[in-house]
């Protein structure tokens, strides 16, 4: 199955997260197959950048958000 999930990057203790479409067998990290956006929840208000036409592409494609990224793509205004 394809998802929609948070990649983490970043130094230690400074989280900063991509968001990637990737086969839900690949680990958090690893390997995935386009790039959407990122998140900063460092800043305040929290920096969400979506490129939206992509994520709604891949959701008509049957890609499944995980809960945190359908929080965050209804947030930016995509869902």
């Amino acid at each position: 199955m394809v998802k929609i999930r948070l990649r983490r990057m970043g130094a230690k203790k400074a989280p900063y997260y991509r968001i990637v479409v990737a086969d839900s067998r690949y680990p958090r990290d690893g390997r995935f197959i386009e790039e959407l956006g990122t998140y900063d929840p460092r800043t305040e208000p929290n920096t969400v950048t979506v490129d939206g036409d992509k994520a709604k592409e891949w959701i008509r494609n049957g890609a499944q958000p995980t809960d945190t990224v359908k929080k965050l793509l209804k947030n930016a205004g995509v869902l």
